[in-house]
């Protein structure tokens, strides 16, 4: 049986110790900043993050980029050459156009190399839910599956990644494009808090608006609690942007009303692309659960 490489992106927000543990690589981003195009490293150039968000608290617009073809084809091709078939699993792409790139190059490297195998998917979502599926896929290559299947696995369980996230403050979500300047504006006065998730269709959409950081913080827990389902790939995370105190308050929340997913419960930061969009501050929880669902619009 033919080995096969699992390439993801920068959204995934594997850590190096996650991309060493499972054998999963990335092709990077990018970031627009000062008039300067930088790569969405998801070990922070060395650095540590909380200066990637003073860069945002100091009000300083970032803006993200889709994968380029290029990185593709560089990523593929060297994989291709060293004798690895490829599974790409790649950010949302009602997110990012980063997955229609992949797909591009896909066709083009099958043209040259006719006996290659590249799969890629489509994950639907993003940040942990995606780095999650990426090392399921890893576990499973390693148990043995084939790439046909473990592909096959990943586009039959995707939408069982689940995203639960609360931003601290609306502003970042306005400059992304995901609320308007008027419900930034009246949110901000009323301190109303959005409930985001990832939907059926890899949307983030705010489906719950409450009120108080910490009602929405308990909601997350909440929301989680009705969905998460006890199965074997199982994994769970509480990641934050730069915001330990909310990661660890939602981890209490959660332990709180399944104290048996304690010790499951794995901490992290929210890497550079998510977080562009969400801002310092922000909590999140990550999880396999029921399918999600299409959001209201």
């Amino acid at each position: 049986m033919k080995k096969f490489v699992i390439i993801t992106d920068s959204c995934s927000d594997l850590t190096k110790d996650m991309r060493e543990k499972y054998d999963i690589s990335y092709v990077p981003m990018h970031l627009l900043y000062d008039g300067e195009d930088h790569i969405a490293d998801l070990d922070w150039g060395g650095k540590d993050p909380t200066e990637y968000y003073a860069i945002m608290r100091g009000g300083k617009r970032i803006t993200t980029a889709q994968v380029t073809a290029e990185d593709y084809r560089t990523a593929f091709e060297n994989a291709i050459k060293d004798g690895f078939d490829v599974l790409s699993i790649s950010c949302s792409s009602a997110l990012s156009a980063s997955v229609s790139a992949s797909y591009a190059v896909r066709d083009e490297l099958l043209q040259k190399y006719p006996d290659a195998k590249i799969v890629c998917i489509d994950s639907l979502t993003s940040c942990m839910a995606l780095g999650m599926l990426c090392m399921t896929a890893a576990e499973l290559r390693a148990a043995g599956k084939t790439l046909e299947e473990v592909a096959a696995w990943v586009e039959e369980h995707k939408l069982e990644a689940h995203q639960e996230a609360t931003p601290e403050k609306l502003n970042y979500l306005k400059q992304a494009g995901r609320v308007s300047a008027a419900s930034a504006f009246f949110g901000g006065l009323l301190n109303i808090k959005p409930i985001i998730i990832s939907d059926a269709k890899g949307r983030n959409l705010a489906v719950e608006k409450v009120k108080g950081r910490q009602t929405s913080i308990a909601r997350l827990a909440e929301r989680m609690q009705a969905d998460i389902r006890d199965v074997d790939y199982q994994k769970i995370y509480v990641v934050h942007a730069d915001c330990e105190d909310g990661a660890a308050a939602l981890k209490k929340e959660i332990v709180a009303r399944m104290p048996e997913l304690e010790k499951d419960i794995q901490t992290g930061w929210i890497g550079p692309i998510i977080g562009a969009s969400v801002g310092p501050g922000t909590v999140a929880v990550y999880f396999f659960g029921n399918k999600v669902t299409d959001g209201a619009e």
